[in-house]
């Protein structure tokens, strides 16, 4: 085997604490929502510079409260703005996983395809008659190239 990207293997320990780990995670943070498609895109999305804006408006309320109508809900605005601050870091953290996590699924997939193409070339130099012709065929099949041709439009 050539590629070795990754090497690893998970205790049943270790995934018994990753399991119990991400429950806790998904009980304290049952109240994240989910939005639809249509949801997702209809919403505002504040960017950098929105959230500038944002934090000055909110500052500027909270100095002239007197000002500010009753039915303004500047509690809920003030709230929302400390959920968004607590929450980031933590978001990050969980991103950083998550993007090791993908890598590391990523080259655990490439070091097994790695493997198994090297496997078949070895099968091929083998030869007939070694039990392993219906896994030379299926890979045969699998590894056969399509015509890069376009398909004729009169066929």
């Amino acid at each position: 085997m050539k590629q070795n990207l990754v090497s690893l293997e998970f205790s049943a320990a270790q995934l018994e604490a990753v399991d119990a780990a991400l429950a806790v995670l998904e009980e304290n943070l049952a109240e994240l929502v989910t939005l639809t498609a249509v949801q997702r895109r209809k919403a505002l999305k504040m960017g950098d510079g929105s959230e500038v804006f944002c934090r000055q408006t909110e500052l500027v309320l909270r100095q002239n409260a007197g000002l500010v109508p009753p039915d303004f809900e500047l509690a809920e605005l003030q709230q929302d703005i400390a959920t968004l601050d607590t929450l980031r870091p933590r978001l990050q953290r969980l991103r950083s996983l998550t993007d090791r996590a993908d890598d590391t699924e990523l080259a655990l997939g490439s070091d097994i395809l790695s493997a198994s193409l090297d496997g078949y070339a070895l099968t091929k130099v083998i030869g007939q008659g070694t039990g392993l012709d219906t896994l030379k065929a299926a890979m045969k099949t699998r590894l056969a190239r399509k015509s890069r041709k376009p398909a004729d439009p009169a066929a």
